[in-house]
């Protein structure tokens, strides 16, 4: 590999065009080449917007070329597992765009591919989710300024879907989605950066809007993705957790992770594009907001951390393959109790 490095994109959607080309754009020494998009009439638009000299006619067309260094997939859930596989064996480093896979069986052969090829770069966009105040929460949580943790509440739940005049989403269709449901992943894997891993999920779900509109196709059809989600969690330690998840209630509280422990609590709420964290202990009249400065904020740096990992700079932290496949077996287990109404245990065989 040149010390350039040459990056190809596979799915040119709104992440990659709001987020992925413009971090690549900004680093020294990072030059992207080629793209491929769901049609030729897209594909052209995005080379043209963004300067990139190379387009391609399909997916497999760019990984096979020996002048693209790594690949980051911007497509659907159902295609990253054989899109990863593929750039991998063919020696390309991997940024895959969240979630990990459609399920956890591909979630696995991502994982098992990746581990046959160390020398190759393997990451997850992770969820931004938690990604300015997470230290600070983190460190709260080190320092035990919970005490002992006893339990958990993780909300999602707003009107995403509750309109059913409007069109079918991609994250509706089970086909293209996958066992992911609604906030929950992205949610949970915010989450596990602060508490333990679950060893035992009881789920229920339902499809209250079953039929959408396709316009284009002049025809209803049917949602095959969860619009609303109840979940009871143990945690690795004993203490319990409680999600509610949909995308079919007005007025509801958005997106908001809260901690309860012995001796304090941490809330934090995601809504309105802001993070904001309020705790207090027992000795508090009331919770107080938390003013993080600046220097100990997070941001978002997927791109340089993907290529300083290739430069082997440092290591991948947001998020290799391994952590991303927790939250995979997470979603399994949640889809599996809600179908069989039975209580199972993590991790799975």
């Amino acid at each position: 590999m040149s010390d350039k490095i040459r990056i190809g994109l596979i799915g040119a959607g709104m992440n990659t065009k709001l987020r992925h080309l413009p971090g690549f754009l900004r680093i020294d020494g990072v030059e992207v080449v080629g793209v491929v998009n769901r049609t030729a009439e897209s594909t052209a638009a995005v080379a043209r917007e963004f300067g990139i000299s190379k387009t391609y006619a399909s997916g497999d067309e760019l990984i096979q070329d020996p002048e693209i260094d790594a690949v980051c997939i911007g497509t659907w859930p159902n295609t990253h597992c054989e899109l990863t596989t593929r750039a991998l064996e063919a020696g390309k480093h991997v940024l895959c765009e969240a979630r990990m896979a459609a399920n956890l069986a591909d979630g696995r052969k991502m994982l098992e591919c990746a581990q046959r090829h160390p020398e190759l770069i393997a990451q997850i966009v992770p969820s931004p989710f938690g990604l300015k105040c997470g230290p600070t929460v983190a460190n709260l949580v080190k320092s035990h300024f919970l005490g002992d943790l006893r339990e958990v509440v993780v909300l999602a739940a707003n009107n995403q879907f509750w309109d059913y005049s409007e069109p079918l989403h991609w994250r509706q269709d089970q086909a293209i989605s996958g066992r992911n449901i609604l906030a929950l992943g992205i949610l949970q894997e915010t989450l596990a950066r602060w508490v333990p891993s679950p060893v035992q999920v009881f789920a229920q779900s339902e499809i209250f809007e079953p039929t959408r509109p396709v316009p284009d196709e002049s025809r209803f059809a049917e949602a095959t993705v969860p619009d609303s989600v109840q979940i009871v969690a143990e945690l690795q330690g004993g203490a319990r957790a409680l999600y509610h998840i949909s995308g079919v209630i007005l007025f509801g509280p958005g997106l908001q992770i809260h901690l309860y422990g012995s001796r304090g609590t941490i809330k934090v709420n995601f809504n309105d594009g802001e993070e904001r964290v309020h705790a207090g202990r027992s000795e508090d009249s009331e919770l107080t907001e938390l003013e993080i400065p600046d220097e100990e904020q997070g941001t978002w740096r997927v791109e340089e951390d993907f290529i300083c990992a290739i430069r082997g700079e440092r290591k991948v932290q947001l998020t290799d393959l391994k952590t991303a496949l927790g939250y995979m077996e997470f979603l399994e287990a949640v889809a599996l109790s809600a179908e069989q109404n039975v209580p199972i245990e993590l991790p799975l065989d």
